[in-house]
Parts: C-alpha cells; structure tokens; sequence
C-alpha cells in the first residue's frame, strides 16, 4: 500500500493539502472502514476507492470526469499495483468512475465507498443529507454527527 500511496502522491495534479487531498483520504478511508463493519463491504476495495477516487482530479472545483479518469488510472495498475479478485477489481472501477453522479444504487460495497466520500463533505460546509446516501449505516444520524465533526478538522 506504501508504493501506492507514493505513486498517488507524486501523481496528484492538487496539493496534497488541499480539499481532495490526503486528509480527505484518509477520512474516508476511517469513514468507510468504519461503515464496512456494519455494511459488510470488501474492506479492501473500500481502502482503495479511498486513496484512488480523487487521484486524477486537476482541481479543487467541478472537474466533470475525474471519476472517468480515476477509473482509468486503476484499471492501468491491475496486477501491479492492484490485485483484487475480478468482482472486486469490477466494484472498485464501478465505485470510482461514479462516484460523484449522485448515485445511491448499487452493490454493498460500492455504496460503501460513496457514502465514505460523502460522509466528508463538512469540509466545503455542507452537512451529509440522508437523502443522498445509500446505506443505513451511513443515514445513522450519530454517523453523520461523528463524520462532520472530523470533515470540520479539514
């Protein structure tokens, strides 16, 4: 995972201090892990889609096809950088190409890792509304409460 984070790292377009950078990463990856042990998602896909989502995003505003991109970037470290059985490797494209197309459907995992990212938004202000997660795990209104108020540490 070292070498992966490194890549990332040297990689990222953005200050790794910026809103999408590495705090944010490592909040949803806690976010999602913590969400995992109640959803039952792949841990490993969800401690992935954390480092990976925002790897190719070229700015801190509305960057369309980041997601797209992302998706690309993991495909390319299949079986270097990335090794998952094919399902999971599936979710964790899946998980990143959409991640921010408002999407609350999808296989337990997936709506693991958006509901981990969206979990952060406290730190652009904005309190995670129920409406727009996906598993009952991450409505729980003590998870939004625990989830904004480390989104705010930003």
């Amino acid at each position: 995972m070292k070498k992966l984070i490194d890549l990332i790292t040297n990689q990222f377009a953005l200050p790794l201090t910026s809103i999408h950078g590495r705090a944010h990463w490592d909040r949803v990856r806690e976010n999602g892990l913590r969400l995992a042990q109640r959803t039952g998602a792949e841990s490993a896909v969800v401690v992935l889609f954390a480092v990976l989502h925002d790897s190719k995003r070229l700015d801190d505003g509305l960057d369309l096809h980041h997601g797209k991109r992302a998706a690309e970037f993991v495909k390319s470290l299949r079986g270097t950088m990335i090794t998952l059985a094919d399902e999971y490797f599936e979710h964790l494209v899946y998980a990143c190409e959409f991640h921010t197309d408002g999407l609350t459907e999808g296989n337990i995992t997936v709506q693991t890792c958006w509901d981990a990212d969206r979990l952060d938004l406290g730190r652009i202000g904005i309190r995670p509304d129920p409406q727009y997660l996906c598993t009952d795990a991450a409505k729980d209104p003590a998870m939004i409460a625990w989830a904004f108020k480390r989104s705010l540490e930003f």
